[in-house]
């Protein structure tokens, strides 16, 4: 999607109608920087100049996201606060409400889809892709804690019973918590096993 135009008219007026034509967007989507004023020259002939004006589109990243979030909580039944932080190229969300639990749902699963589908939302009009990290509650720290504390429960009783072990199915993420956990055990290996979304972290001893 084009996000810069330059735009030429015989007025000001007329060169920030074209340059909203060739966006697709209206004149509160942009910011408008003017290049050249428009000049009728002597005699109005000689040496004229068209208005030049610069149309760069704003950024409503925050805006739409916010309305997206605020109308699925919305059809949830679920009154949810919502505190926003953009920096750089990654996008901080943190809810916040009485039923968070709900939002949360079984190992998170219903936390990580709405993070799935508002990464969505961020990213399907830029052109650079944004990062969109969610959480409530501080969640994501303590399931790594929970999840760092099994690895190393699993490697003991690998290592007592000289068997692999499966976990459950875990995402991608959740995944590399339990393998960076274990990579420093010089008798235990990690590798995942299955395809998504059941795929699984097996723990075994090194041969």
């Amino acid at each position: 999607m084009i996000q810069k135009v330059h735009a030429t008219g015989k007025t000001i007026e007329e060169a920030v109608e074209n340059g909203l034509k060739e966006l697709g967007c209206s004149r509160d989507d942009v910011e408008v920087k003017i290049l050249e004023v428009p000049y009728k020259g002597f005699l109005g002939v000689f040496g004229s100049k068209e208005a030049e004006v610069e149309l760069e589109r704003k950024d409503q990243t925050e805006e739409v996201t916010k309305q997206f979030l605020q109308s699925l909580f919305e059809a949830m039944s679920l009154d949810v606060t919502i505190d926003m932080k953009i920096k750089s190229d990654q996008m901080d969300i943190e809810l916040s409400g009485p039923n968070m639990g709900v939002v949360i749902g079984k190992r998170g699963q219903t936390l990580d889809s709405i993070q799935y589908l508002t990464s969505l939302v961020v990213n399907k009009q830029r052109d650079k892709y944004m990062k969109v990290h969610m959480d409530t509650e501080n969640y994501r720290q303590k399931r790594e804690e929970t999840l760092v504390r099994l690895a190393h429960k699993m490697a003991k009783n690998v290592k007592a019973t000289r068997r692999k072990m499966v976990l459950e199915p875990m995402n991608p993420y959740e995944r590399r918590i339990i393998h960076a956990a274990l990579q420093s055990e010089p008798k235990i290996q990690t590798f995942s096993e299955g395809e998504e979304p059941y795929r699984k972290v097996a723990i075994a001893l090194k041969k």
